[in-house]
C-alpha cells in the first residue's frame, strides 16, 4: 500500500527532471549563439519574461488573450460607475470582455499563421507610440462611459485593442517561431548566415583579382 502511494510521487519527481533536463538544453542553446542572436531570439524585458514560460503557454494566441484579459480587468471602473444599475453593469461588461479576449487570441493566432509562411524575424515596435495607446483607449472610453463627451467608440476600442495584437504580430510570433525552431534542434539563423556567408565571399573578391585574369587572357591571346 505504502509503495502504491509512492509510485505517483516517484513519476512526479521524474518528470520535473526530465523538465529541468530540457530547459537546461534551452539554456545551451542560447548560450552557443552569438551575442546579436541571443538579443534577436531574448528581445527586451518583457520578451525575456515570456521566453521563461514554456513554449505552449507562450504562444503567440495565449499571449494576446493574456492582453485581452488585462484589458478586461482595467474597464470593471468604467462599466460599473458609468452605470446607475448595481447589476445593469456586469452582463453589459462581461459580454465585452468575452469579445475582447477572443479577438485578441484569434489575432494572436492569425498573427501565428503569417509569420510561419512569412519566415519574418522579429522586429521592434514603436513603443513610445504603442506603450501610451491603452492607457489614451481607456481614458476615451471612461469619458465616453460617464457621458461627459461624446467620442466615438471605434476610435476607443481600436486605442485599446490594437496595442497587444501588433506587439504580438510584430515582436513575439516571430520570436516565439525561433524559439520553437531552436526546441527541435533547428538553427533558426541558418538561412542569414549563409547570405552573410555570400555577401562576404562577394566583397572578398577584389578588382585587383579580376584585372590580373584579363590579364592572363590578353597575354595568352597575344601568343
Amino acid at each position: 500500500m505504502i509503495s502504491s502511494c509512492l509510485i505517483p510521487y516517484i513519476q512526479s519527481l521524474s518528470s520535473f527532471g526530465t523538465t529541468v533536463n530540457r530547459l537546461s538544453n534551452w539554456k545551451n542553446s542560447l548560450e552557443s549563439l552569438d551575442s546579436h542572436d541571443q538579443e534577436v531570439l531574448l528581445g527586451t524585458s518583457l520578451s525575456k519574461l515570456f521566453t521563461k514560460l514554456p513554449l505552449w503557454i507562450s504562444h503567440p494566441s495565449n499571449i494576446g488573450g493574456f492582453y485581452g484579459v488585462l484589458c478586461s480587468i482595467a474597464l470593471i471602473l468604467p462599466y460599473r460607475f458609468a452605470n446607475d444599475e448595481y447589476s445593469g453593469w456586469l452582463g453589459d461588461w462581461g459580454l465585452h470582455c468575452c469579445l475582447l479576449i477572443v479577438a485578441c487570441f484569434f489575432l494572436g493566432f492569425c498573427s501565428t499563421i503569417i509569420v510561419s509562411i512569412s519566415k519574418r524575424f522579429p522586429t521592434a515596435p514603436p513603443r513610445s507610440i504603442l506603450y501610451p495607446m491603452p492607457f489614451l483607449g481607456l481614458a476615451l472610453l471612461t469619458i465616453d462611459r460617464t457621458q461627459i463627451l461624446d467620442i466615438s467608440a471605434i476610435i476607443c476600442w481600436t486605442l485599446l485593442l490594437l496595442p497587444g495584437p501588433l506587439y504580438v504580430h510584430l515582436s513575439w510570433a516571430p520570436r516565439w517561431r525561433l524559439l520553437c525552431m531552436i526546441e527541435d534542434g533547428k538553427n533558426p539563423f541558418e538561412s542569414k548566415e549563409i547570405e552573410e556567408k555570400k555577401h562576404y565571399e562577394f566583397e572578398d573578391y577584389s578588382p585587383k583579382e579580376d584585372l590580373e585574369i584579363m590579364s592572363v587572357v590578353e597575354d595568352f591571346e597575344s601568343e
